[in-house]
């Protein structure tokens, strides 16, 4: 990735702290609201609505509680344009964007004026929108972005990948390597342009398997309902849509339990090789910065090398993308680029 490495030379490069749960949604979110979750409500892409009873995905704007950046950049007159390759973004994105522009690469063939801000996606690219599982959907993605600020007048622009390719290929396989030049090539685009560029990621990535290759996974609730826990209700946040990309594993999971089970679930769990940390609603709120009615009784985040899962029956493994799955680790720092010495106008 030539572009990207001259961007790091020129500019600023580090690493700045991920939330947690660090997945998609909540990073998304606090990205583009600059306030962790415990303030903008994203504390996963799902959660337990203790006053429904009911398991809810957090993909509309009504679940914000926080006003986003663009949204403030929008009402204050400046033209903003948001790309997002996964649809369930983009309604919260572009909350607020009354009069910018909004689309997603996996709807790009349906944007029009009245929802999005612009119509003929495909004809601004010149290209039809890839399939969600194509590696070029996020390469359509930042491709859009060049054309958007090559034709259009935009003052701020967010865009928004999908990590597909990440979980289905190792790094430096050649699938992986062919993705990164056709991503670096637009990177360029954008570098090109007069403009201030911060380039980071969401989340990181670590492989989640034994030797054989099958998921290295321990399903919680199989786990507590073998100690005769019966009624504790497992909620994995990374669930989404998207299950190609990574089965519902993730490495975080939250636990609501009747008052009286706490303590033998925290003692079994802490037990459980792969665990790495078992907190209360209360520890974890106050170390993750989450917001408490989101939380179930206890927060539980597996190690490097390990994902939680439901029960076993509950996750369908069989088009999950070997040999990798999503991880997170405690205090997890996330790459940042940034380019300086653009003009910028607002």
């Amino acid at each position: 990735m030539p572009n990207l490495q001259a961007i790091q030379r020129k500019g600023h490069h580090g690493l700045v702290n991920a939330v947690v749960p660090s997945y998609n949604n909540p990073n998304s979110m606090a990205i583009v609201t600059g306030v962790p979750p415990a303030i903008n409500g994203m504390a996963g892409n799902y959660y337990y609505d203790m006053d429904k009873n009911e398991e809810i995905m957090m993909n509309d704007p009504s679940f914000l509680r926080a006003p986003t950046i663009l949204e403030k950049f929008s009402a204050d007159g400046h033209t903003v344009a948001a790309v997002i390759t996964k649809d369930k973004l983009r309604t919260m994105l572009g909350n607020g964007l009354d009069h910018g522009i909004c689309f997603s690469g996996e709807r790009a063939q349906d944007a029009n004026v009245e929802e999005n801000g612009m119509a003929n996606v495909c004809g601004l690219v010149s290209r039809d929108t890839p399939g969600i599982y194509d590696p070029e959907a996020s390469v359509f993605c930042i491709e859009a972005g060049v054309c958007l600020l090559t034709k259009h007048t935009i003052q701020l622009m967010y865009l928004t990948t999908t990590d597909y390719v990440q979980h289905k290929y190792e790094p430096g396989a050649s699938e992986a390597n062919r993705f990164y030049a056709r991503l670096d090539h637009f990177v360029g685009a954008l570098d090109s342009l007069d403009l201030l560029l911060g380039i980071t990621e969401d989340h990181g990535m670590n492989a989640k398997v034994k030797a054989d290759g099958s998921p290295k996974v321990e399903f919680i609730e199989d786990l507590l309902i073998d100690k005769g826990i019966i009624d504790a209700r497992v909620i994995l946040p990374i669930a989404d849509p998207y299950v190609v990309h990574h089965g519902s594993l993730g490495s975080y999971a939250t636990v609501y339990l009747f008052e009286s089970q706490i303590s033998l679930a925290t003692e079994v769990l802490r037990k459980v090789d792969g665990v790495e940390l078992v907190l209360t609603r209360a520890e974890a709120v106050a170390r993750f910065e989450l917001p408490a009615n989101r939380v179930g009784d206890l927060v539980v985040l597996s190690d490097q090398d390990t994902v939680q899962g439901h029960i076993s029956a509950w996750h369908d493994l069989s088009e999950r993308c070997p040999p990798v799955c999503l991880s997170l680790r405690k205090g997890e720092r996330r790459p940042l680029v940034i380019r300086v010495g653009a003009q910028v106008r607002f």
